[in-house]
């Protein structure tokens, strides 16, 4: 059972129990009940709004909105990290046989594509209500889980026989230059431009919707205490 549907259940047989109990308590109960579905369904609203674009509801869909700068940061983070001159030449020194790239990949530090995500979740339209909760510190929690989902979707790009097959060619004809940097770039860009804005949403979705579940907890919890407080001015 999911954090969401376990806070709105409880929220629920609050406003249910209300009113079974003494006329004392009904106010408490009531209020702390309808104002934790409250918060929680506004939360689940928001987290729902982060996926997918809803009508009339501005500011929805704002991953898949910004996935060009989701593609942009792959891109920058996969050249700085496997693809300078330095790199490459003592990679190409070392490697005899042929070119694997995935244990490049699974050292590369992926902070950079995680910042750039955070960033643009703070700066939409639900930066605020993340902001109650930690803000971009509340994220942090997900900067392994996305490294090791992101550090996947780059294993298969460079693990593709397309990829491979450009790569050797490449290599075999270009002198470690600037333009040999410059055509991977362009073999990069490419393979990039394969993803489409869904794509990128169902990988970040895939990869923090269950952790945003705690959201919509604190969401119920904060609105139920609020409920609670303001049944005494009732």
């Amino acid at each position: 059972m999911s954090k969401s549907l376990i806070t709105d259940t409880f929220s629920i047989l609050l406003i249910v129990l209300s009113f079974f109990v003494p006329a004392e308590y009904h106010h408490a109960l009531l209020f702390t009940g309808l104002f934790a579905l409250s918060g929680a369904i506004t939360n689940q609203l928001a987290i729902h709004m982060l996926f997918e674009k809803v009508p009339l509801l501005y500011g929805s869909g704002v991953i898949e909105k910004n996935f060009d700068t989701f593609k942009v940061s792959i891109k920058e983070m996969i050249m700085k990290q496997f693809f300078t001159k330095e790199q490459l030449g003592k990679f190409f020194a070392q490697e005899e046989q042929k070119i694997d790239l995935r244990p490049l990949v699974e050292s590369a530090d992926f902070t950079p594509a995680f910042e750039a995500l955070s960033k643009t979740v703070m700066e939409s339209k639900f930066g605020s209500a993340i902001s109650m909760f930690g803000g971009e510190e509340a994220l942090d929690g997900l900067r392994e889980p996305f490294s090791r989902k992101l550090k996947s979707a780059v294993s298969s790009i460079v693990s593709s026989e397309t990829f491979k097959a450009q790569l050797d060619h490449h290599i075999q004809n270009s002198a470690l230059s600037e333009d040999m940097i410059a055509s991977v770039e362009g073999l990069i860009t490419r393979r990039l431009e394969e993803l489409t804005p869904k794509m990128v949403k169902d990988l970040v979705q895939e990869l923090i919707k269950e952790h945003l579940g705690w959201l919509v907890v604190w969401g119920g919890v904060f609105g139920g205490l609020i409920g609670l407080a303001s049944s005494f001015f009732i």
